[in-house]
């Protein structure tokens, strides 16, 4: 699960924010990590935001023993971020002037939550559900103090937990059915409404929209570039969620093809494909992904700790795993 976000963050980053049609033209189908000009020109990934915080708020976690608010706080604002957000500079901006934590999120409807609750969900693997909800809702409400954002990260880390003692693949229909089932049980009323695509009619909730967009995708038998288009598939959650998803509903069966797919087909690759990543890596564990991606993951989290995600993602496997 957690090698999943580092993989998807590192194949998607070197063309991200890339319309799919122009990043085609320029690379191909991506299937290997690019060439990055940050890591001295070799195919090999140097992280952006999605690893990053996924593992610094990971290191956090297991230095605690568990989800301290304060303490992943601390972990964000030390080091330099790559690709950060604007939500996330927002708080740190807060934070480091000393807003509390609990204050410096703003109310934004970005992935950079969503991106991160990989690590949020460990706790409770050996502890017990309780703790759980308590575990994503505030780590998730540091940086995006929102109701879509926190309900999806609910959401979704229920689903992470699901997948990581699932027997087999879900069907198709399962993964927007079960995040719509889960997130509209911690929405509030807030209504969003698209940036563009063929849904701009749309108002409401982000599981209303998942619900409905989704579904008719499926029904359409869509591929996942054309799918994606119709809702987009940048940063902000009305597009993000139902592209992970379907992405999911079409590829869980083959953990190349989805982060393939996730990386080539949509705009905000990175994120996309760490979410992806971690869904796929959940579900069939680390064995699943190519050889040469494992192989070709340098685990960075900052310019120098090459291996850092290796490292980390062995602890909180011998922590957590059992």
């Amino acid at each position: 699960m957690l090698l999943g976000v580092a993989i998807g963050d590192s194949l998607g980053n070197t063309s991200e924010s890339m319309l799919p049609a122009k990043r085609h033209t320029l690379y191909g189908e991506i299937r290997d990590y690019q060439i990055n000009r940050h890591a001295h020109e070799a195919p090999f990934n140097f992280p952006s935001d999605d690893t990053q915080m996924t593992f610094w708020a990971l290191r956090s976690i297991l230095a605690e023993d568990g989800v301290v608010p304060e303490s992943i706080a601390q972990a964000f604002s030390r080091g330099h971020i790559y690709g950060i957000g604007s939500a996330v500079r927002a708080f740190l901006g807060a934070y480091k002037v000393g807003t509390p934590w609990y204050k410096s999120g703003p109310e934004k409807a970005g992935n950079g939550a969503l991106m991160r609750v990989s690590p949020l969900i460990l706790p409770a693997l050996i502890s017990g559900k309780d703790e759980l909800l308590a575990d994503i809702a505030l780590g998730s409400m540091l940086t995006h103090n929102d109701s879509a954002s926190i309900s999806a990260c609910l959401a979704f880390g229920i689903m992470l937990r699901e997948l990581l003692v699932a027997a087999t693949v879900p069907s198709p229909k399962w993964w927007a059915s079960r995040y719509a089932e889960l997130a509209s049980k911690f929405e509030t009323p807030t209504k969003y409404m698209p940036r563009g695509g063929v849904y701009t009619n749309y108002s409401g909730t982000l599981s209303g929209f998942v619900s409905g967009t989704v579904s008719k995708a499926l029904a359409r038998n869509l591929c996942v570039e054309e799918a994606c288009a119709g809702w987009y598939s940048g940063a902000f959650l009305l597009e993000t969620v139902p592209s992970a998803l379907y992405i999911l509903a079409r590829h869980a069966e083959d953990p190349e093809e989805a982060l393939v797919r996730a990386v080539n087909d949509t705009k905000d690759n990175d994120t996309i494909a760490a979410i992806v990543g971690a869904a796929i890596g959940a579900l069939h564990g680390a064995s699943s992904f190519p050889r040469r991606w494992i192989e070709g993951l340098s685990g960075r989290t900052t310019e120098s700790d090459i291996g850092a995600v290796q490292s980390l993602a062995k602890q909180a496997a011998m922590r957590f795993g059992s």
